[in-house]
C-alpha cells in the first residue's frame, strides 16, 4: 500500500494502519463498503478523511489485487 495514503504508528490505535493524518482506521471504509454503504456515507461519518483519500486507498488496493501473479 501506498504510505502516503496509509500510516501505521504504534501510538495510534495500537499500529492498526489509519488513513495519514488521521485517526480512522482503513479497514473502516471497507467495512462501511462491505455492510452496502456509500462512499459519501462513510466520508459523512469520518469527515477526516478526504474523499481523495478514499478513492486513492481503493484504487491502490485495486492496482494490487490486479498485480498479483
Amino acid at each position: 500500500m501506498d504510505k502516503d495514503l496509509i500510516t501505521t504508528d504504534k501510538d495510534i490505535l495500537g499500529g492498526t494502519p489509519v488513513f495519514k493524518g488521521t485517526r480512522v482506521p482503513v479497514q473502516a471504509l471497507f467495512d462501511y463498503l462491505e455492510a452496502g454503504d456509500s462512499i459519501n456515507t462513510f466520508l459523512a461519518d469520518f469527515p477526516t478523511v478526504s474523499k481523495e483519500q478514499a478513492l486513492n486507498l481503493l484504487k491502490s488496493a485495486e492496482k494490487s489485487l490486479l498485480s498479483v501473479s
